[in-house]
């Protein structure tokens, strides 16, 4: 590579549009997502607060929906999103969202899910913040994510992003330290415990 890259934030140089096709040709070990083709590094490996956040919202979502249709995930799962019919090595976004649910069964495939989730939380990481607040915000609205969650692990802040009218629009804020409802979702919310972080 001739440029430095910042991990999460700058793009992989060289040719593009890179494609899945591309992606999974490259070394194992190595973390990317692709978005418009071009591609981000994933590493470092997140910092254990946020792992730790990751793991408190994956329990309750499979507890919530265990024996339910929806199904949770947690990354890294590849999620592809395709601009049409395109064939899977040929997409030029996939993402791996920290926390989903996906209640298409349909869209479950074996390299992971095709199509958007109804419902993605990205926890903030140092490199990775700017790409989710902006791109992938922007990726996951064209795309029809019906609830977006931007989480940040140091305050216990959320923005939280509905779809209407396919845009998102402002998003509204709360305190993850008190349980949160999931708008897409009756009865579920999730919520932080601080003492366990």
């Amino acid at each position: 590579m001739d440029e430095a890259v910042v991990p999460g934030t700058s793009p992989r140089k060289g040719e593009r549009p890179f494609t899945y096709g591309d992606y999974k040709s490259w070394p194992e070990g190595e973390h990317w997502e692709l978005i418009h083709g071009e591609a981000y590094s994933m590493s470092p490996a997140p910092r254990r607060l946020h792992q730790n956040l990751v793991l408190q919202f994956a329990a309750e979502l499979d507890s919530f929906f265990a024996g339910k249709p929806c199904r949770p995930h947690i990354a890294p799962v590849d999620v592809f999103l395709p601009e049409g019919d395109e064939a899977i090595d040929d997409i030029e976004h996939v993402v791996q969202p920290d926390a989903f649910v996906v209640c298409d069964k349909s869209k479950l495939i074996d390299e992971g899910v095709l199509g958007a989730p109804d419902f993605v939380v990205e926890v903030l990481s140092p490199g990775t913040a700017m790409k989710d607040q902006t791109q992938k915000r922007m990726l996951y609205e064209s795309h029809s994510v019906r609830e977006y969650w931007i989480v940040n692990p140091d305050t216990l802040e959320v923005f939280i992003y509905l779809l209407k009218d396919s845009k998102y629009g402002l998003p509204s804020v709360a305190d993850l330290r008190e349980a949160t409802a999931v708008n897409i979702f009756p009865g579920l919310a999730l919520r932080a415990r601080p003492e366990d972080l």
